[in-house]
């Protein structure tokens, strides 16, 4: 069951971030799917500060390096971006089994194609014609009802 999320600000999508990275946990992997300028970059950063607690942690794109790895309180945490990927091969060099023993979130999951893990966290970021945001959440039903996100019908 999916539930949707209005994105009205930038702050807006940071807050929701950082409410996801109070419910990681080590072996999570969440994706997160969206065109171009919806938002992706801004979810991660703030994902990745508050997974890291530090706020002004530098959080440099993965586009071309394609993973950036940080250590959190929690443990690792890496962040993919397979915008630049040229399949799902190249991930082993990239140390996806490794990463996998933290915390991955993915920026262009659809690079995996069948290695998404079906229990991975599932978020797409979508814009609508009037500019606002919104935000899909697939996944997680152990967590997100008892942390009260109220699921969509």
């Amino acid at each position: 069951m999916a539930s949707t999320h209005l994105l009205h600000t930038e702050d807006a999508t940071q807050d929701l971030a950082r409410y996801f990275a109070k419910l990681a946990r080590v072996g999570d992997v969440i994706l997160l799917s969206g065109p171009l300028g919806a938002g992706k970059s801004v979810f991660a950063r703030a994902f990745l500060r508050a997974v890291c607690q530090n706020p002004a942690l530098e959080v440099p794109s993965p586009t071309y390096t394609l993973v950036q790895t940080y250590q959190a309180p929690i443990g690792a945490l890496s962040h993919f971006d397979l915008w630049r990927l040229g399949g799902p091969d190249e991930l082993e060099e990239l140390g996806w089994d490794e990463a996998r023993e933290g915390i991955v979130l993915v920026e262009w999951p659809e690079r995996l194609e069948d290695l998404a893990p079906q229990d991975a966290l599932q978020l797409t970021l979508t814009v609508g014609a009037d500019g606002v945001r919104s935000l899909s959440v697939e996944g997680w039903q152990d967590r997100l009802p008892a942390a009260g996100v109220v699921q969509a019908p």
